[in-house]
């Protein structure tokens, strides 16, 4: 939560450059508190595992936040039951004919990597979505694929198919200490990262975006586009401390060729318990994602996007 100060205190400029949240008692005088609406676009397989993971990230805040989890329009899910389906989620179709709006939009992953984003079979929609989101979310948050669709879609970055699968838990650098998204952050982050594509550094740079996270090893992680008012991530700070080895396993029983995950069971053996050590960088970074949403959202859900 924001700490309020006089703008004319040493410490206001000092603590905003270090990346505390400070306010002006004027600017805190004029807002009035209200629930945050925050939506869920949903696109992976296992929708309740997905729930969980990014249900349990923003729900961690003082905050007041109203989860609204949506689908896309005619793509049907063939693992989970139709009716939880049913009972949970909304078609986007109908969310957009609404015409409510949201301070926070998260846009998951997909398994749909390995192909064009234009062959998925729901991009027509998705870019719908996307073009929605500028005029009705107030911030919105790509993860993994869903962070690379967006990239593509606003600025044009393409997704590059990797020769070998980035799989395991990667050390990052904090390259924006004083982000607003980052405090609290370490220097040294580690992320777990499942994913056949990538995005290159110098696409980004060109397309002007801030990198905030990245790994000398799988490259670009946490980016910002302000303009868009967007964060996109494209590895799995929400994952819980098993995902990773239901993955391995997964792939093991299915016969595929995978590798054990990088830096992630102790000793790189498989046969043990792994630890989850990244658990507290993925509430950091929601909870600022979610602080700042608080701070600069309008009060009015109708305001937002009109400026």
């Amino acid at each position: 939560m924001p700490i309020t100060l006089p703008e004319n205190l040493p410490a206001y400029d000092i603590l905003g450059r270090e990346g505390v949240m400070v306010m002006t008692p004027d600017r805190a005088a004029k807002q009035d508190i209200r629930p945050l609406r925050i939506a869920l676009l949903n696109l992976m397989p296992k929708k309740i595992q997905t729930e969980n993971q990014f249900a349990r990230l923003i729900g961690a805040t003082p905050l007041q936040i109203d989860l609204s989890l949506i689908r896309m329009s005619d793509h049907d899910s063939r693992n989970t039951a139709a009716d939880h389906m049913v009972s949970f989620y909304r078609r986007f179709a109908e969310v957009e004919a609404s015409g409510e709006r949201f301070d926070g939009l998260i846009v998951t992953g997909a398994p749909v990597e390995h192909l064009p984003f234009d062959e998925v079979t729901y991009w027509d929609e998705l870019r719908r979505v996307f073009d929605w989101a500028q005029s009705h979310v107030h911030s919105t948050f790509g993860v993994c694929w869903g962070g690379m669709a967006m990239a593509w879609h606003y600025h044009g970055v393409p997704k590059l198919l990797l020769e070998d699968k980035a799989f395991g838990c990667f050390r990052h650098r904090n390259l924006a200490p004083a982000s607003p998204y980052l405090r609290g952050f370490s220097d040294d982050v580690l992320i777990p990262v499942s994913r056949w594509t990538e995005m290159a550094q110098a696409d980004l740079d060109r397309a002007g975006l801030a990198t905030l996270l990245a790994s000398d090893e799988v490259g670009p992680c946490l980016v910002e586009a302000a303009g868009n008012r967007a964060l996109y991530i494209f590895n799995h700070l929400e994952y819980d401390s098993g995902t990773l080895k239901e993955e391995y396993d997964r792939d093991v029983t299915a016969g595929k060729p995978i590798e054990v995950p990088v830096n992630y069971y102790p000793d790189d053996d498989p046969s043990q318990v792994p630890t989850n050590r990244w658990r507290s960088h993925a509430h950091l970074l929601y909870g600022n994602w979610i602080n700042e949403i608080y701070q600069t959202t309008p009060f009015d859900l109708n305001d937002i996007g009109r400026d």
